[in-house]
């Protein structure tokens, strides 16, 4: 009779304990554990970067860690690259993604994003010499860009429609080694990486040719985090009204964020 009279105590117990379960989530369990894990690609300067020290650095990494210090916690860097930044939110490798990550409608389908904490301005650009104005100038030829990227989705569903090649990259730092090098005359990227080739190979000038479009960076979260999402989205605001976030952007590009950004 003992046993039976303990059965809906337990079932009761067990409800209990699911209903915790599901109500647990990324913020409670970053809080609990006093550890943020930050997905960042260390290969995108000046967003990501290692020093002459081997120290990550760079507009994204100041970014996180400003982020860790206002909340009191401990900052572990997931180092990743741009085609691995949303897998490492969803297996959960990482808790959030802070790299050069665009609002786009396709990745909203997967993710969830924070309000816009910076902004770049997304490019086709190639060799000076070259005469490209617009997008019929690009016939026939071949675009390299990062795989993962905005710019690899983009062209990919306009390479068809316009007959030009789009050719693939694992990571920035590659991408902008095969426009110094040669290997690459067109790029698309942003205009802050694309200035790398030129300043890494000043006898071969890249410039921008095609404006593909403003996009807004924020931090990428596992889809469904709400509280997350609420949380950072405080955070990013008190640190546009500031200045914190500004600072950190000039810095690192050598300019200010756009006006629509600022208080």
């Amino acid at each position: 009779m003992k046993l039976f009279r303990s059965l809906p105590t337990l079932l009761a117990a067990a409800c209990l304990t699911l209903a915790a379960a599901a109500h647990a989530d990324v913020l409670d369990d970053v809080m609990k554990a006093k550890k943020i894990r930050i997905a960042t690609d260390f290969s995108i300067p000046p967003s990501g970067m290692l020093d002459k020290d081997l120290k990550p650095t760079g507009s994204d990494v100041e970014t996180a860690q400003l982020l860790a210090k206002d909340w009191g916690l401990e900052l572990e860097f997931v180092q990743t690259t741009g085609a691995t930044r949303i897998p490492n939110l969803q297996t959960g490798k990482a808790d959030i993604v802070v790299s050069t990550l665009s609002v786009t409608p396709e990745r909203q389908k997967v993710i969830d994003f924070s309000k816009p904490y910076a902004a770049l301005v997304s490019v086709i650009g190639a060799r000076k010499d070259l005469a490209i104005k617009d997008w019929p100038d690009l016939k026939g030829k071949s675009v390299t860009v990062t795989r993962g990227t905005t710019q690899d989705t983009e062209l990919t569903q306009l390479a068809k429609d316009r007959d030009f090649k789009v050719v693939r990259y694992d990571d920035d730092a590659t991408m902008v080694t095969a426009g110094v090098s040669g290997q690459a005359d067109i790029v698309s990227t942003s205009v802050t990486i694309m200035n790398q080739i030129t300043a890494k190979n000043p006898q071969r000038p890249f410039e921008q040719k095609i404006v593909l479009r403003n996009l807004d960076l924020a931090v990428g979260v596992k889809k469904g985090e709400e509280r997350m999402v609420a949380k950072l989205n405080e955070w990013v605001t008190a640190n546009l009204q500031n200045g914190k976030l500004n600072a950190i952007y000039k810095k690192f590009h050598g300019s200010d964020l756009p006006a629509n950004m600022r208080p």
